[in-house]
């Protein structure tokens, strides 16, 4: 998706300057994961006067459009991420909050025959690992 005008009113949005900032700093950003307070320091770092409260309202906004989806780990904090309609699965780092995408063909076919085998259909699914990432495991100096 692009940051254009046209895409926001697609979903039903107006093309403010905010909603067309925030939606650029998913679409560019280098970590796909971001929290509220990630987006705020973005924009006060390219000096664009937006407050956080705009910020949480045009992420749930652009959550309800189907824009973007909204994940809640046990770092305490939910992350966004654009909602490109590929699945795929989480590993979350419980010292640094990093968060790693995955697909495993196997894992899927594995979560599907255990809720056959329990009488049950997936509709949907979220699977997220917590660990401690390299970086944190590296030993302090």
């Amino acid at each position: 998706m692009s940051n254009n005008p046209s895409e926001l009113k697609a979903s039903g949005l107006k093309a403010t300057l905010p909603r067309l900032k925030i939606l650029d700093i998913f679409q560019n950003a280098e970590v796909r994961h971001l929290s509220a307070e990630d987006v705020y320091k973005m924009l006060l770092a390219d000096n664009l006067d937006v407050g956080l409260a705009t910020v949480y309202r045009v992420l749930t906004q652009f959550e309800q459009a189907g824009l973007l989806q909204r994940n809640h780990f046990e770092t305490g904090k939910a992350v966004f991420e654009l909602n490109e309609g590929s699945h795929h699965d989480h590993l979350v780092c419980l010292d640094c909050g990093k968060v790693e995408e995955f697909f495993d063909a196997e894992i899927e076919k594995r979560q599907v025959k255990i809720a056959n085998e329990h009488g049950f259909e997936i509709a949907d699914h979220a699977l997220a690992l917590y660990g401690h990432c390299k970086d944190c495991r590296k030993p302090k100096k």
